[in-house]
């Protein structure tokens, strides 16, 4: 069997902090595609996200491409680009064109600005690929994922699924679920200690990989 990916996948989130970089690692390693974050604001010691990635993924370095912007300041992308003295520019977003699944992880949530009149969920409307909205499992998550939802789909996006992340809260996922009218993807669990064997044997038995692709047939 051979797996058919149709088109890049973007990862968003309901928040920061919400395990979404670890969620794109486990994706795009399981995958073996490609990893882009377009603009990382804030460099820290560790190299950043795009570091942590290759870190957790297992992927070849040359898989985690390099980001259009890194920007200095630990802040929403529009101010940091300020701080540093740049302007981000649309055109310098445009999605990598490579051979291949492609998985692009955004920052923070899908209406963090990018400019002072652009947001990350504006961005995943000029790209038309397919989103992931991951959602931490704790009280709250009902409202912060469905505005979520509800935001990409008054831009044109097309939401694939949710991602939870946490302790499972049945409940939450399910509601979120029919009310959102959207596929429920798989819950990654906190891990501890989180390494790349833990986070690809967890992706395996939560996820099923058919929902993050196109179509699967024959090799």
């Amino acid at each position: 069997m051979s797996t058919f990916i149709a088109k890049p996948l973007i990862v968003t989130g309901t928040d920061t902090e919400i395990g979404k970089t670890v969620l794109a690692a486990a994706l795009a390693g399981a995958l073996g595609a490609h990893y882009w974050k377009p603009v990382q604001a804030g460099l820290e010691a560790d190299g950043g996200d795009a570091d942590r990635v290759a870190r957790l993924s297992g992927l070849p370095r040359d898989k985690v491409l390099a980001e259009a912007y890194r920007l200095t300041t630990p802040c929403s992308p529009h101010r940091a680009a300020e701080i540093d003295g740049v302007e981000i520019d649309p055109a310098r977003l445009a999605l990598p064109r490579i051979d291949g699944p492609l998985v692009v992880e955004g920052a923070g949530g899908a209406l963090v600005p990018l400019s002072r009149s652009m947001t990350y969920a504006d961005q995943f409307a000029r790209w038309q690929a397919p989103v992931i909205v991951v959602a931490r499992t704790v009280l709250g998550t009902i409202n912060h994922t469905l505005l979520t939802i509800e935001a990409l789909r008054a831009r044109g996006v097309e939401v694939l699924g949710v991602a939870f992340v946490g302790e499972a809260q049945d409940d939450s996922e399910a509601t979120i679920c029919a009310m959102g009218k959207v596929r429920r993807l798989g819950r990654l669990p906190h891990l501890s200690p989180l390494t790349p064997e833990a986070l690809r044997e967890a992706f395996a038995a939560q996820f099923n990989l058919a929902d993050f692709t196109a179509e699967t047939g024959a090799a």
